[in-house]
Parts: C-alpha cells; structure tokens; sequence
C-alpha cells in the first residue's frame, strides 16, 4: 500500500465516525421523512406529540434518561391497545401519564425536573389534544406547529444533558422539526 492510499483510507474514516456519531438525527429524519410522504394528518400529529411529552414525562418520573427511549415503543403500545380497545388514543396516554406522575411523585423524583415535565405534557400534550377539534387543515398547520415548536424543549434538553440522553433529544429535535414544519406546507399545498 503506497502513501496515498493509506491517508485516502484516513481521510474516509473519521467521516464515516462523524456520520454514525450523528445517528440520532438519521433516525428523526428517517421517521419524520416516510410520515411527509405518506402524507401525515393532524391526528397522526397530535399523536407524535403525545408520545414525545409522555416519554420526557417517564424519564423524569423515574429518574432514568434511559426511560425516554424505551417510551417511544412504550408509547406505541399505550396508542396501539387504545385502538384496538376502543379507547380514544389520546385518553390512553392520559392514563399513562397519570401513571407516571404517580410513580414520580411516591418515587420521589427530582422536582424541578418532574415538574417542568409535567407541565409540558399539560401544555403540549393539551395543545395536541386541542388541534382535535379545529377543521382538518387549520389543526394540520396548528399540530405542525406545535410538534415544531416542542424542537425548542428539545434543544434545551440537548444543551443541558438532563432528563433525557441527548441522543433522544437529537433524535426529536430531528423528527419535530422536519415533520411540524413540513405538515405545515403540505396543509398549505392541498
């Protein structure tokens, strides 16, 4: 091997680390992509707030970043048995999130932190519920909006390295944005 092959070979590898090291923001975008092109609508929205609120939620309940991660599926499921019971989806995480603030307030977790996160669910997850009510295209752009703007929650988490990994807040903040914002001109489009 002469002495530019072996810095070509260099040279490709600490790319190849740079973009498996960002492979929270593959996998929003991943997510967020398939839901643009199938063409997602504002329950589908609502929904991916929900679950984003409760899994912020369980991480702060019991103390363990971890949890936010095992909260997507966690929250898949809660919306899956809601369906097939004939439970409203978002009475389903309801319940879930009474669930959790039971187990963070007898747990006793950190208060600041599971606070701040129960106030979230109250307000994105109330604002998520409430696009339900609103004509289709109007709680399409109000969801996108919403689920956007939940990038902000995100970030600060990111920065501060609290509550949840900051692989899933990266992996949200790639999913909120894309997704909020690209719901918002579909509405617009249709």
């Amino acid at each position: 091997m002469d002495r530019s092959s072996v810095g070509t070979a260099r040279a490709g590898g600490p790319r190849w680390h740079a973009v498996l090291h960002r492979w929270p923001s593959l996998l929003g975008l991943a997510v967020a992509v398939p839901q643009l092109v199938l063409g997602a609508d504002h329950e589908s929205v609502a929904i991916v707030v929900g679950v984003a609120t409760l899994c912020y939620l369980g991480a702060a309940a019991f103390d363990r970043p971890w949890v936010a991660w095992a909260g997507i599926p966690g929250g898949s499921l809660v919306i899956a048995v809601s369906k097939i019971t004939g439970l409203a989806w978002w009475a389903g995480l309801g319940i879930a999130a009474v669930a959790l603030v039971l187990v963070g307030l007898l747990g006793r977790a950190p208060r600041p932190a599971f606070t701040a996160q129960v106030g979230a669910l109250i307000g994105y997850g109330g604002l998520a519920v409430a696009t339900l009510a609103v004509a289709p295209r109007a709680g399409l752009v109000l969801a996108g909006l919403l689920l956007a703007s939940h990038a902000v929650w995100d970030l600060v988490h990111y920065r501060r390295n609290q509550v949840v990994p900051r692989s899933l807040a990266e992996f949200c903040m790639l999913l909120d944005v894309p997704l909020g914002l690209g719901v918002v001109v579909l509405a617009f489009l249709d």
